[in-house]
């Protein structure tokens, strides 16, 4: 049964567009403070403690469908790389110039869920992701010779996040969002406490010398990446990811305004210019989606 609903996915998507970047400013803010290795954990440790209960109570279980163990703990691996990276990365560069150098992501995913998951991307959707893309390449300022090798660091990102939602899209139809999420949490969590046993040093000084802003901004972080990524998994249950591959440019715009209003970094003319083609890239998808949305639902027999 097809339960493909676009325009349900892009809201979705939207929203996971405003989350992610108001969690990677909070990193951003406690990356000079804060270890890598603690702030991962946080940031899955609160994504199990808050949906675990929620799972448990809902009767549903955690057992999963034959044969999704592994691309459950792949998912895991991916997510816990690609926000390491791009925490990494906000160690050394602006928010929004993190965020646009990464976004060479949306582009990898469309031609992966094309090619790999033989998604019908349309002429449409190709336009308007490449109109996204050249805005991106807009955005992105050229200051790689000021920091050196970690501006790479979001190239990494935008490879390893391509990859998590196609694993995403591959499984997200046979799990609940919120179960695929509470699993993911559980895993991240033991995985990130065997790898801190191991290497205490990675967790730095212990959070009882934090601050008790330093404290509050950890569980903020905590729960703004949880609800950014259950938005995410959602979108992908009911959008395919070439659908949803220009909306990933909006989270540009969003996260060049919260590093200003954070940060105070705020772009270029030419910068100013790409964001202003990357929204209009995803404001033409939002439309063009709520207009075949409305037709399938006036004429279902034509969807």
């Amino acid at each position: 049964m097809n339960t493909d609903r676009p325009f349900l996915g892009v809201m979705l998507m939207l929203a996971f567009c405003v989350l992610a970047p108001l969690g990677d400013s909070i990193a951003k803010l406690l990356g000079g403070s804060v270890a890598l290795g603690l702030l991962l954990l946080v940031r899955f440790g609160i994504q199990a403690v808050i949906l675990v209960p929620l799972v448990a109570l809902s009767g549903a279980g955690f057992r999963l469908p034959l044969g999704l163990l592994g691309w459950t703990v792949l998912r895991t691996l991916l997510h816990i790389a690609g926000i390491g990276l791009m925490f990494s990365a906000l160690r050394y560069l602006p928010l929004a110039d993190a965020l646009a150098i990464a976004f060479v992501m949306p582009f990898i995913m469309l031609v992966l869920g094309h090619f790999v998951m033989g998604e019908d991307v349309g002429l449409h959707r190709m336009l308007a992701c490449a109109v996204g893309f050249v805005g991106t390449l807009l955005v992105i300022q050229p200051n790689f010779a000021e920091v050196g090798a970690p501006a790479l660091l979001p190239l990494g990102v935008a490879v390893i996040f391509a990859l998590f939602m196609m694993v995403t899209r591959k499984i997200a139809r046979a799990l609940d969002p919120i179960k695929l999420q509470a699993i993911s949490g559980m895993q991240a969590t033991v995985l990130l406490v065997a790898a801190l046993l191991i290497r205490p040093d990675l967790a730095g000084p212990s959070p009882i010398t934090l601050s008790v802003t330093s404290l509050w901004l950890l569980a903020a972080l905590g729960v703004l990446g949880t609800l950014a990524h259950l938005f995410m998994t959602w979108s992908l249950r009911f959008a395919p990811a070439s659908t949803l591959a220009p909306m990933q440019y909006l989270e540009v715009p969003f996260g060049t305004a919260i590093g200003w209003l954070v940060f105070a970094d705020l772009p270029n003319g030419l910068a100013a210019i790409g964001i202003c083609i990357t929204v209009a890239a995803g404001l033409y998808i939002i439309l063009r989606e709520r207009r075949l949305s409305k037709q399938s639902e006036d004429n279902p027999a034509a969807a």
